[in-house]
Order: structure tokens, then C-alpha cells, then sequence
């Protein structure tokens, strides 16, 4: 859910997803298209502006055009728009594009840029529809061809060809998106932290390079939202996975998040507490279906014991023995027997032979937001009995 509303949020600000003029329609419903994004995008907290709007046949380009959140407005260039046109379901782009995007801190002898950003089969829908796509609107695909940000002439963080894909719900059927970063790069040389990038550089991690998957769902039926796969592998280390499943983000608890947020936004001296009680009045809508972390090896904790050996003057076998028997000690406080003797077990089978760690949390029964946020402040140490936490390892 919060991941896919992020990615949402982030390729409007990146392609301004725009304005929405007719072939042949007359000014007045390209300036009603245009406020009806204003609209919606403010909704989002995002603000967009641009200096004209030119109009040819059923494509049109947002000169001059600017984002952002919070008052801080970025320029961000020509944005182009193909094939606008109008169905029963709201105003449609083929496409949204922006050659690229930079951005300077001279001071700080920083630079961030993006180049070929673009968004594919735009649906900006209509007022009674909008929030059967999440709230704001929808795309069936999005990309950006690269990434780069750059302190002191370093390359610090490069990503190169991120992209999504969405498929339209229609029929009760779930909308299904999937995404991936087919490659980055991390330069951890540059840490400010002598002893953090000491440990670092034995590990043989100054530089590091990976890519990310990504994979889910959410229903607008019955608001069942699931984020089946977010993975993140580095080369020669491994991939750290998570995924989550909840029930009850429904398009009318959308709407009541919504409203909230715009009351929220309109008293910004408000008593802070008494909006963060309807925040969470609203948010016990949702049940709790289950949720995992992963963790597959490629070397990274055979290095780790490695180097933990080398600077206390051991062998690995006898670090791994140490880490074995503090398990059964830190857990002992979650008074769940049970789990701290499958935890004990897994860790004991992984460091023997490191392939991969998993904690799942998986309840027979969706569990509603209420009862553990009562169980989380009542009696803690039964969360996880509620929850039915496991470890497993090399499965």
C-alpha cells in the first residue's frame, strides 16, 4: 500500500501528470482539465504550476512547468503530453514525458538529475471515481532511464532504468503492479563516519551494486492490498526482501484520509493530538493478514564473521558459537517459549550454513489494527503470539 502510493506520488512530481485537453475541445475544458490536476495533486500535498499551456490537436505541452511539496516549488522544464483524449471513466494521456530534470547545490558542490522520465496510459478519472485508483490517478506504466546524484564530482548514487506497471482494475479484479531498478550503484567511501567506513571498507563494501524488484496488489472491492515482493539484492552480499498484507484500505477510507488531510492542512495549528487520534480512528479500518523479512545470503555473513574473528582475535566457528548462545537470551523477554526456541534453531542452522534467515508473521485470521495496537500497549509480550511470528532458516 504505502509503497505504491509513494511511487505514485513520486512519478507525478517527476512528470508533472498533467493536464488533459481534448482534441479539438475549446480552452475553457483544457483550463477545467487543468484545475481539476491542480485539485487532485494538492490533495496529495504536491503543488503544480506552469507558466502556459499550448495546445496542438491531442497533444499539448506544460511550458515552463514547476513542483513540489510544502511550499518548496523546483522548476522542472517542458513537459510534453500525447494523445489527450476523454472516456466514461475520466481524461486519458498516452503519454507524459520529460527529457530530464537537475538540480544544484553549488554550495555544497551537490547535483541531482534524472533523464527520459515518462508515463504511459495516464487516466486522470473523474470526481466519483477517483478513489477506485487509489485517490489521485493511474498509470500503466512509468519509468526513469537514470538517476544520479553527485557530491564533490563522486558519482555517490547512480539507478538506472526504474520501472512500473500497473494493470487497470476493472470488474472486481485486483489492480496488479510490478517494478524493478534493473541496476544502482552506492558509494559508501564518502561516509563521515571514520569508524563506519573502516568496517565498511574491510568488508570490501566501498562500492557496492544491486538492483531492486518489486510486486503487488489492491483491490478496490474490498481494499485487500498486498505487497507481495520488495526486494533489494546487492552484488556479492544478498537480498533483504519484505512483504505485507493488509485488508480494509478501502476507496471510502481513501476518501476519509482525504478529507482529514485537507482539514488537517486548513488548521495547521490544531491540536496535534487530537488529529493524530482520528488519524488512528480511521486507520483501525485495517486488518493485519501477515507480513515476512527476508534475508538471502551471498557472502555477506561469512564476512561479517570474518571480520567480527579477525578483530577479536578468534575463529569464525567460535564468533558464530557466541551469536548462538545470545539468541536464547534476547528473546527470552517476548515470554513466547515457542519462538525463542525456533529462533534459537534458526539462527543456529543458518550460521552453520548461511543460505537464508526468515521472520514471518502469518495469523490464522486477519487480525484488525485495534486489537494489536491494544495488545502492543496492554500486554507486548503476547504480539507475537497474536501475530504467530516465526523464524525459519534455509528454506
Amino acid at each position: 500500500m504505502t509503497a505504491l502510493r509513494k511511487h505514485m506520488k513520486t512519478f507525478t512530481l517527476s512528470a508533472l501528470l498533467a493536464l488533459v485537453p481534448l482534441a479539438g475541445a475549446s480552452a475553457q475544458a483544457v483550463e477545467e482539465a487543468a484545475e481539476r490536476l491542480k485539485a487532485y495533486a494538492a490533495d496529495q500535498g504536491l503543488q503544480i504550476e506552469w507558466d502556459s499551456l499550448n495546445v496542438e490537436g491531442a497533444d499539448a505541452t506544460l511550458r515552463g512547468a514547476r513542483g513540489g511539496f510544502d511550499g518548496t516549488v523546483v522548476p522542472l522544464g517542458d513537459i510534453s503530453l500525447t494523445g489527450v483524449s476523454r472516456d466514461d471513466k475520466g481524461y486519458r494521456i498516452e503519454k507524459i514525458s520529460m527529457n530530464s530534470y537537475y538540480t544544484a547545490d553549488d554550495e555544497n558542490e551537490a547535483s541531482f538529475s534524472m533523464f527520459d522520465i515518462a508515463m504511459g496510459n495516464v487516466l486522470l478519472p473523474d470526481e466519483a471515481l477517483r478513489d477506485n485508483y487509489g485517490g489521485f490517478l493511474f498509470y500503466e506504466t512509468a519509468k526513469v532511464q537514470e538517476m544520479r546524484l553527485v557530491l564533490g564530482g563522486v558519482d555517490v548514487f547512480t539507478m538506472n532504468d526504474l520501472h512500473f506497471e500497473m494493470t487497470e482494475p476493472s470488474d472486481g479484479e485486483a489492480m496488479e503492479f510490478t517494478g524493478a531498478a534493473e541496476g544502482f550503484t552506492l558509494d559508501l567511501s564518502l561516509m563521515e563516519d571514520e569508524d563506519q567506513r573502516a568496517v565498511v571498507q574491510a568488508l570490501g563494501y566501498e562500492q557496492i551494486e544491486g538492483y531492486l524488484e518489486m510486486a503487488g496488489s489492491w483491490n478496490p472491492q474490498d481494499g485487500r492490498t498486498a505487497l507481495s515482493q520488495f526486494d533489494v539484492t546487492v552484488a556479492e552480499a544478498g537480498t533483504l526482501g519484505f512483504s505485507l498484507d493488509l485488508g480494509g484500505y478501502t476507496p471510502s477510507l481513501i476518501a476519509s484520509l482525504r478529507d482529514l488531510q485537507k482539514q488537517i492542512a486548513a488548521n495547521p495549528d490544531a491540536d496535534n493530538s487530537a488529529q493524530g487520534l482520528a488519524i488512528l480512528g480511521l486507520l483501525q479500518q485495517l486488518s493485519f493478514h501477515g507480513a515476512e523479512i527476508a534475508f538471502a545470503d551471498d557472502s555477506l555473513t561469512g564476512k561479517v564473521l570474518d571480520f567480527v574473528a579477525q578483530n577479536q582475535g578468534m575463529k569464525p566457528a567460535d564468533v558464530a558459537n557466541q551469536a548462538k548462545a545470545v539468541v536464547p537470551f534476547a528473546l527470552a523477554q517476548l515470554n513466547n517459549p515457542e519462538l525463542t526456541t525456533q529462533a534459537s534453531q534458526a539462527v543456529a542452522a543458518f550460521l552453520d550454513d548461511p543460505r537464508s534467515l526468515r521472520i514471518s508473521a502469518s495469523p490464522a485470521q486477519p487480525v484488525p489494527f485495534a486489537l494489536i495496537m491494544a495488545t502492543a500497549m496492554s500486554t507486548p509480550a503476547e504480539l507475537t503470539k497474536s501475530l504467530a511470528v516465526s523464524v525459519s532458516a534455509n528454506d
